[in-house]
């Protein structure tokens, strides 16, 4: 594989420059990663802070990355720390609340949520 090849298909979750930046609620910044089939969304959230309860057609696969963090999915709420994943059906209700410390989580988009995929220009590929 070329380096730029190498440029286009590989990123860093730490690069604050890499991928499409998101506030998806206060305290609650994402940089998503679309593909054709799937996507990946790094989700950081500040101590306390919360994402709105919502559902979407994609399925969704999630993991904690660092902190600790409450997932709220369907009206059951689970304690989750690193290491931990979960599946969220398409259709189901969910939201995660970060612990004291915040929390880092990686979520997988199958198929990719189009809203996320498009840059705040409209454009559909990646920034950065």
């Amino acid at each position: 594989m070329s380096r730029r090849q190498a440029d286009e298909n590989f990123f860093n979750i730490d690069d604050p420059d890499a991928g499409i930046a998101r506030q998806l609620a206060e305290g609650v910044t994402a940089r998503i990663f679309p593909g054709e089939q799937a996507m990946v969304s790094v989700v950081r959230l500040a101590p306390g802070r919360s994402t709105t309860a919502h559902s979407h057609p994609q399925e969704q696969w999630g993991f904690l990355l660092s902190g600790s963090a409450t997932r709220i999915q369907d009206g059951e709420e689970v304690d989750v720390g690193p290491g931990d994943f979960w599946i969220t059906p398409g259709g189901m209700e969910h939201n995660i609340v970060a612990g004291p410390q915040g929390a880092v989580a990686l979520d997988m988009f199958a198929p990719p949520r189009a809203e996320y995929a498009r840059t705040p220009e409209g454009d559909s590929n990646l920034a950065g």
